[in-house]
């Protein structure tokens, strides 16, 4: 068994979110960890430098070639876990499976109602929610490498799920249950990643200084180095905003293309 933990998402599903938390909670601060800090134990798979030098353009067979061994340095980042940010679906390009089980101990698996993520994604991308909406049914829906990145398969939100999903040892996350009870939700993912017993206490501290409000306070003062061009990153951090701000022929396009899905979830 290897030692990535991958923190798995489909983009604006809470990722960031639980990253904060996981920092807040084993690196113990005595104020919020911030949100530029967050490379200081967890990483993004997909970040340019860990595949090719500055200037560098890689075609998405260079990019999965270099994949197995990029994960393999990942492991080399900490003595025991390394917990590693990913958008990627847990599937294969060019026969190179985008997340190398050899290197893999488990995974953290954030979902979240996808007429919410459409909102969030399209605030994010600055493109219209009925693009966004396109863009999630879209199976071959991909991140495209540019200076910071390299090339990430999201796939349909749909087959994202379902991939990671089906994938062993992982831990399945509803965005709408950390929201909602955030100190039983959350204690799980302690759990599973096998620290220890929850320090109660701990956990209480480490979901204040992960909060949105947090969050949202240290962009507004110091701003948000992975944030996007549009809106703030951390936004409102709540669920159900769907059914204010979508139209009725958009919540049909979504359920239409992931009802299936979404009533396994939970989410109809």
């Amino acid at each position: 068994m290897g030692k990535i933990v991958w923190l798995a998402s489909y983009p604006k599903s809470g990722n960031t979110w639980v990253r904060a938390f996981l920092h807040n909670y084993i690196t113990r601060p005595e104020a919020a960890h911030s949100i530029n800090r967050l490379t200081d134990f967890s990483v993004a798979e997909c970040a340019a430098p860990f595949f090719r030098q500055p200037g560098e353009t890689l075609t998405i067979e260079q990019v999965q070639a270099l994949r197995p061994g990029v994960h393999e340095q990942l492991t080399k980042l900490h003595p025991d876990l390394v917990f590693v940010k990913t958008h990627n679906a847990n599937l294969a390009v060019h026969g190179i499976p985008l997340c190398t089980p050899e290197h893999t101990a488990g995974a953290v698996y954030i979902v979240r109602d996808p007429r919410d993520v459409a909102l969030s994604f399209a605030a994010f991308a600055q493109r219209s929610v009925d693009e966004i909406i396109e863009v999630m049914a879209n199976p071959g829906a991909a991140n495209a490498s540019d200076d910071l990145q390299v090339f990430e398969l999201l796939s349909s939100w749909s087959a994202h799920v379902r991939s990671w999903v089906g994938a062993p040892r992982r831990l399945l996350t509803r965005y709408e249950d950390l929201v909602a009870e955030p100190e039983r939700y959350f204690a799980r993912i302690i759990r599973f990643i096998g620290t220890g017993e929850v320090d109660q206490q701990r956990l209480a501290l480490a979901i204040e200084f992960s909060s949105f409000k947090s969050l949202s306070a240290q962009e507004t003062a110091e701003g948000y180095k992975a944030g996007g061009k549009g809106e703030k990153f951390f936004r409102q951090g709540k669920a159900g905003q769907w059914r204010e701000r979508l139209t009725p022929a958009q919540v049909q396009r979504i359920t239409a293309a992931h009802g299936e899905v979404m009533q396994k979830l939970g989410y109809l």
